[in-house]
């Protein structure tokens, strides 16, 4: 149930969005062995003078961040694997490696709020987080 934010600066079409999404929705299914229902996943393109990012990309309006949130318990290994799925993927819209920033943010199952405002802590979620 991880969920995700991309971050760009500039325009996709919308078969390009799209796919921006499903492929960073691939990554982390790849990574975390999690089944592809679970899916949460949304683009933000921000207008350019309101995202400056890395200085050493070498094409600024490729910068992209990728933000995932979810819960805590996914090892190193299983977190390289999704750096690396990301960037591979991400890669194929034409965004540089060097230009992607991905942020995993691990929150406490209490902070989540999910199936008609149950806290995460008290709902089965029908698979494991120690990957």
């Amino acid at each position: 149930m991880p969920s995700a934010i991309i971050e760009v600066r500039r325009n996709y079409s919308p078969e390009e969005e799209a796919g921006l999404m499903e492929a960073v929705h691939a990554a982390i299914v790849e990574a975390f062995e999690i089944s592809p229902v679970h899916r949460n996943v949304a683009l933000v393109v921000h207008a350019p003078h309101r995202f400056i990012g890395r200085t050493d990309c070498p094409d600024p309006e490729r910068v992209t961040n990728v933000s995932i949130f979810l819960l805590p318990g996914r090892s190193v290994e299983a977190k390289r694997r999704l750096y690396r799925s990301l960037v591979e993927r991400l890669e194929t819209f034409g965004i540089p490696r060097v230009c992607v920033l991905i942020r995993v943010h691990e929150m406490p199952a209490e902070n989540f709020g999910v199936r008609g405002g149950q806290a995460l802590c008290d709902v089965e979620l029908g698979y494991p987080v120690d990957v």
